[in-house]
């Protein structure tokens, strides 16, 4: 089943790169997508506006079934200890997504951020972390880490002005 997925920036984005990222990032070096249409737009503005450019919503059409049917992949499903454990393990360059070629969750954004910066500085505990994770409803963001992913099941469909 394919699935409407979106990719906010500040320019059009034919043909997506999976090695284009930066390794810090939540779930690593890859292109990122999301199906959640506000989310994707609201990021575009965000970026646009810190380099005074114009926002631009990329859609695609996502295989997602093939590709987990497919591929070496990660989903969680909750703001919850695993989901920290790999969160941290990035930001700290383990890079414990190179085990994978798709990685989909929650987003380490605005909303949870603060937790997670106080529980890598040793200022709260694990499991008050956590509490104050389970607090939010995780958003939705999809990793594509390998090429042949975005090559075979990404379909470009057009951008729109914001």
């Amino acid at each position: 089943m394919s699935v409407t997925v979106y990719h906010g920036g500040t320019e059009a984005i034919l043909s997506p790169r999976s090695d284009a990222g930066r390794e810090n990032l939540d779930f690593g070096k890859g292109f990122y997508i999301t199906d959640i249409r506000q989310q994707a737009a609201d990021w575009a503005v965000r970026k646009a506006d810190r380099y005074h450019l114009n926002p631009v919503l990329n859609v695609y059409e996502l295989d997602r079934d093939a590709i987990l049917a497919d591929y070496r992949c990660k989903v969680f499903d909750a703001y919850d200890e695993e989901w920290l454990d790999f969160i941290v393990a990035s930001c700290l360059g383990e890079r414990p997504w190179m085990a994978y070629d798709y990685i989909e969750g929650g987003v380490a954004d605005d909303r949870v951020i603060d937790t997670i910066n106080l529980y890598m500085a040793d200022l709260i505990a694990k499991d008050k972390a956590l509490e104050k994770l389970s607090e939010h409803r995780p958003n939705n963001q999809m990793c594509l880490l390998l090429q042949d992913i975005i090559d075979k099941h990404l379909t470009y469909h057009g951008a729109e002005q914001l």
